[in-house]
């Protein structure tokens, strides 16, 4: 009869379908927590640096490099995680998936600056070889320690993330920074 198909389908095809201005506010609103946690990496990465160098009397450039730095890489990653790389690692504990793209980011990352160094030397005109950079000073011993402390930089960022989707919703969120329950002394409980 007509009246059959005007009543909606249910299960799946009833579930919220997000509309273009949601997308584009999750979206800017990923980008910015992965932007801020990585400007704070660099900049403490950087002023370590300064640290570090004024003692011998060398110069660093200004704090800008940080903020560009992440700038880029947080869309880098908000582009990785749309490709969804560790999606196969889903039925795995926690740790797996946390682990692994901790690991594959840092060595996205490490790529990613490879290449930027790369296209700035040649659009200043130098060769490919005189335009890679040195990372963590050159040579195994630097680019290994580089990528480690990458490594570890990004599993606090993969936890949070991966154990707030396990837990469903804001939850995790809210048991960090939401209001506090009475510690049920004296609540009848």
């Amino acid at each position: 009869m007509a009246t059959d198909q005007l009543v909606p389908p249910a299960g799946p095809a009833l579930a919220h379908q997000p509309t273009l201005k949601e997308r584009v506010a999750e979206e800017g609103r990923r980008f910015l927590v992965m932007f801020l946690y990585l400007w704070v990496l660099f900049a403490l990465s950087a002023l370590h640096e300064k640290i570090v160098l004024r003692e011998v009397g060398a110069s660093l450039p200004s704090q800008g490099f940080a903020f560009v730095n992440a700038l880029v890489l947080a869309k880098v990653m908000l582009v990785g995680e749309n490709l969804n790389l560790g999606a196969w690692l889903q039925r795995r504990p926690l740790l797996v998936p946390i682990l692994y793209e901790s690991s594959v980011f840092a060595v996205l990352f490490i790529a990613v600056h490879y290449m930027e160094g790369i296209a700035v030397g040649l659009f200043h005109g130098r060769t490919v070889g005189a335009s890679v950079p040195l990372v963590g000073g050159g040579g195994l011993a630097g680019l290994t320690c580089v990528a480690l402390i990458m490594f570890v930089s990004l599993i606090p960022f993969f936890a949070f993330r991966d154990v707030s989707r396990a837990l469903g919703g804001n939850r995790l969120t809210r048991m960090l920074i939401g209001a506090r329950r009475p510690s049920g002394k004296g609540d009848g409980a």
